[in-house]
This record gives C-alpha cells, structure tokens and sequence, in this order.
C-alpha cells in the first residue's frame, strides 16, 4: 500500500467512525510524522518501529493529552484501518489527571510575544493568547470569521465539530489588519504558508520555543499554556466562571474549574475569618 492510500484509506475510515474534523486533521498530521520518521508507509512498520516512534514522543515537551492523541492515531491505523491490532497491543493511554496546569505571568508573555523572528508567528500566538483558542482552532481560522462590527471571532473548527464565538479586541483587531496587510495569507485562510495551506502546527509550535528561549523563560512554553495563562488571566480579572467556560469551549464546567486552583491571586484575596475577631 503506498504512502498517500494508507493515510486516504485512514481520512476515510475516521470520517466513516464520525470523527470530528479537527481529530481527524491531528490524526493525519501525526501519522505523517511517524511515516516521515520511519522513511516508508505506516503499513510496512514493525512494531519495534511504532516502539521506538512512541518512545520518541515520550521525550518530546507534551502533555498527557497531545500525547494521547498520537497514541489514538497509531491505534486507529493499525486496529481499525490496517486490521494489525498486535503491532499496537504495547500501547497504554497516558494518565489524563495531570497536574494543574503551568502558566506563563502578563509579563512572561509579553516577552514571548516580542521575541518572534517571524512577525507572523507573534501576532499567531497573540491571537492564541488574546483568546484562549486551541492552536488548531486557530490554524484554520478564516477572513469571514473576524467580525468586527461585532467585536468577535467566530470559531468554525472548534474541538468535536461544534462553534462558539469568541471575543475581538481592539488591540487584537488592530494587529490583524496590520499583519494582514503586510502578510496577505492566501485567501480565505487568516494564517497561511506561501502555498496557500494552513500553517504547519508543528513549526508553530518549534516558533514558540524558540522565542520563549529568546525571551529567557524558563520553561517549556506551549500553546496549551497561552490557553492557560489566557483562562486565568480571565479568572483573576473577576470573569465569571461560566464565561470562560463558553469562551474555552469545555462541555463541561469541570474543565473549567480546574483554573480556580491555579489563581493564585484570588486565593490570596480571599478574606479570612479571623480578620474579623476583635481581640481584647
């Protein structure tokens, strides 16, 4: 089976199971990945060969659930597509109670944001951060989704197929324009490679640690965490809980609770009981 027939027959088989597009675009990504790594297609992997990629994956700065995600898309290849459920029989799916979510201060990302070599890639990640998009959401994000007059962003590729709006700030709406004339993505794509196709996650993602390398943070800074720091920036600005919800797009308020952990500040502000004892 050659290279693009495996990964056509996989885009088939997931569309058929009624995955949604997002996941399905991660899936293909992530087994273009492994084929690059491996030099052939999927098909004539060996399973010492799908060890070694999720070893691989276990170095790399990602959390449970992108590395979750790898592991689905290998899965589903070879259970579901390739019919060869043994070469996958190793896997187990990473924990999901992870730890409370790392977070990057106002001024952290501010030297991100200005640490880009590729002008483009900061006001990407600006918007990442003004918005609290997940970085796919944001990758095929259109010219029509920005509506202006209302002060929004319309997410049309939002995570399970579903949409929702999102706020636009002046600030936000400003650099667009700015980037856009400079830029000029191939329409009708906001963010776009000179061919024409959505930017590549991935080199997103390798343009976000540089600059966070440049910029002397001491961590490993994902997309992932702009949503972060973007859900408690919200938080500790008073921001009901339930809005924030709606605007991350968590089904459930579960998802969103986990940020009342993290804000340090709200914690802190919190009156104590003690305060009002007189004492004699």
């Amino acid at each position: 089976m050659s290279h693009s027939h495996v990964l056509e027959r996989l885009a088939s088989d997931l569309k058929m199971a009624g995955r949604a597009l997002g996941t399905r675009q991660q899936y293909l990504a992530s087994l273009r990945r492994f084929e690059e790594r491996i030099g052939k297609s999927a098909d004539q992997a060996t399973q010492e060969e799908v060890r070694g990629w999720v070893e691989f994956l276990q170095t790399q700065p990602i959390g449970p659930e992108r590395l979750q995600c790898h592991y689905s898309a290998l899965c589903f290849l070879f259970k579901k597509t390739l019919g060869r459920p043994e070469v996958v029989a190793f896997i187990s799916m990473p924990r999901k109670d992870a730890p409370l979510p790392v977070i990057l201060t106002p001024q952290e990302v501010k030297r991100v944001l200005a640490s880009f070599t590729v002008a483009k890639y900061g006001i990407f990640f600006s918007l990442i951060y003004a918005t609290g998009l997940r970085i796919n959401e944001a990758l095929h994000l259109e010219t029509q989704d920005i509506d202006a007059l209302r002060g929004v962003i319309h997410v049309r590729h939002a995570k399970g197929g579903s949409q929702r709006m999102v706020m636009l700030s002046a600030k936000l709406l400003d650099q667009l324009r700015n980037y856009w004339k400079y830029d000029r993505p191939t329409p009708p794509l906001l963010f776009s490679t000179r061919k024409g196709n959505p930017l590549c996650a991935e080199t997103a993602r390798r343009a976000l640690l540089c600059a966070s390398a440049v910029a002397g943070i001491g961590k490993i800074v994902t997309p992932h965490m702009l949503r972060h720091s973007f859900a408690t920036s919200l938080l500790e600005n008073q921001t009901d809980l339930r809005v924030i919800q709606v605007l991350l797009g968590h089904k459930s308020i579960k998802s969103t609770t986990i940020y009342t952990q993290v804000s340090v500040s709200q914690i802190a502000a919190v009156r104590s009981p003690l305060e009002g004892m007189t004492t004699r």
